[in-house]
Order: structure tokens, then sequence, then C-alpha cells
């Protein structure tokens, strides 16, 4: 036992580096892939099978013990995807021939639709926050950036001041895979950006290596996606929206009015930073769901 769980620690450490240096991927991504491998190593060491053992059948049986205890597909596919990388690396390094994680079916990917929010909702949750105090203002213009912007959480937790670029009203954002885009803000979200900025961001003292984040906590450190979280469930109750909300939602709810309103596609794609334009297509599907629901609710024939 105690050989083989060294000989999958070696693989490992082979995978960081392909990962790195290789696929040239962030840091992020290689944390996510190196997640997947250890699921698959602890699984494998207890069946006593060393990497090139591993058949799909093996892998067939993993899954199935992962949806048994109902870990979401898409959580799932996320695995599958660590596992093929993983094994597409022993087939680069003629390992093995052939990958047995290629024939994975891969767990249908449900369809269920986001909960959106709308602009009443929106501004109802930003009347929750106290502006008179710091992180009341923070919080409100943090909301009001989210939405107006279309940004993910980790990418505006993320954000430098450098990234800012007013005269152009646009923001220079580093996404997932550290690709970089830019995005358009409106000019409500600019100023009260620069208010914040100039007039409760200059009293916070940053701790050393965190001076050029744009949102600091009270002690000077740039805030975490959990920190980001808590406060927005917290408003959502106080607002009285009965909704699953989190920061993504408020993406979500950026790219559902930029599509129902008749936004190019492609560009709400290029805004949003989605590799594939399957991934942006979601909000056509939401767009078609208010059509049916507008039609159920006026004509005629659908009330018989």
């Amino acid at each position: 036992m105690a050989d083989l769980e060294h000989t999958w620690r070696r693989y490992r450490r082979n995978f960081e580096t392909y990962l790195r240096l290789e696929r040239g991927m962030a840091a992020n991504s290689v944390g996510a892939y190196l997640q997947d491998y250890d699921h698959l190593s602890r699984y494998m060491v207890e069946q006593g099978k060393e990497p090139e053992q591993v058949e799909l059948c093996d892998l067939q049986q993993l899954l199935k013990s992962f949806a048994d205890i109902n870990i979401a597909p898409a959580s799932q596919r996320r695995m599958i995807a660590g596992w093929r990388m993983f094994y597409k690396m022993l087939v680069v390094e003629d390992a093995l021939k052939d990958s047995p994680a290629d024939l994975l079916d891969l767990p249908i990917r449900p369809k269920h639709l986001p909960d959106v929010l709308n602009d009443d909702e929106i501004t109802a949750i930003q009347a929750t926050f106290d502006r008179s105090t710091p992180d009341g203002e923070r919080n409100y213009v943090i909301v009001e950036v989210l939405y107006g912007c279309g940004l993910r959480v980790s990418e505006l937790v993320n954000m430098k001041l450098s990234n800012i670029y007013a005269d152009e009203q646009m923001l220079r954002i580093i996404g997932k895979g550290d690709k970089e885009r830019w995005v358009p803000i409106n000019e409500r979200a600019l100023e009260l950006l620069a208010e914040y900025i100039h007039h409760v961001r200059s009293h916070i003292t940053p701790k050393p290596g965190e001076e050029r984040y744009v949102f600091l906590n009270r002690r000077g450190a740039h805030l975490s996606r959990q920190m980001v979280f808590m406060f927005l469930k917290d408003a959502v109750s106080a607002a009285g929206i009965n909704k699953t909300v989190s920061p993504h939602s408020l993406r979500h709810s950026f790219a559902t009015e930029l599509v129902q309103n008749g936004a190019d596609l492609r560009a709400v794609q290029e805004m949003l930073g989605h590799e594939s334009i399957s991934t942006t297509e979601i909000y056509t599907h939401l767009t078609r769901d208010t059509l049916r629901n507008t039609i159920a609710a006026f004509h005629p024939h659908y009330k018989k």
C-alpha cells in the first residue's frame, strides 16, 4: 500500500509539472485538475491499482460512487475532465497507448436555469447596505460592478487599481486561464467606484502586498470570494427576496438583460469571457422562456 501511494504521489508531481509547463495553465486551473487527480488516486490506491493499470470499468465504478452520494453532474463532468487530462499526459509520454478516460460517458448536464434578478431586486438588495459605513458603501459598489459589468466574483476580488481605465470607461479583466478581456463599465458604476476609491479605500491602510487591489476589508487585505458570498446572502435575505442568489446570479442577470434586450450573442460572449458560444447560449433559452410565458399569459387560446 505504501509503495502504491508513493507511485501515485510521484505521478501527481509529474502531472502538476505537465499542467504548469507543458499546458501553461494558471494556478487556479492547476489546482482544480490536481483535486480531480486526488479523487482518482485515493480510490485507485484502495483498489490496489497503479495509474497504468486503471481501466474504463474502474473509472465508471468511481463515477458511480460519486453519483450514489449525489455529487452534482457538473462536478462529475469537472472530475472527468481532470482524469482525461491526466491520462492524456500518460499517452503523450508513451506510458500508455490509449486513455481509459476517453470513453467515459459524461453525466447529462441538467437543464436547470439559474435564478436571475430584475432591476428592482438589485435596487432592493443595494438598499439594505448602510452607505454611511465603509463596509456598506463598499458592498453597494461591489453589487453595482458585478451587475453592471457581468464579472465573475473571482475577477472582482482580484481586480487591481491599474485595471480601471476611467477615460475609456473600460475595465481590463484577467479571467479564467489568465485570459485578458476588456469590459465596458457604465458611467454610474464608474462614478461609484471612483467615490469608493477616493473616499473609503483611501482611509484604509493596505497590508504589504495588498496595495494594488481595489476592494479591501477593514484590515487592509483584499476580499475573499466567500466574504462576497456572505454579505450578498445577508442582503438578499434582508431585502425579502425568495430566490437562491449568489454573486454569480448578478453575472447571469447582467447577461440576461443584454440578451433579452437584443444584444448580439457574440458581444455578450466576449464581455463574459466565455470560451465557447454554447455557454453563452443559455441566455437565449432564458429569452425563449420569457417569450413562452408572455404568450401563455396573454394569448386567449393558452388560457383555455
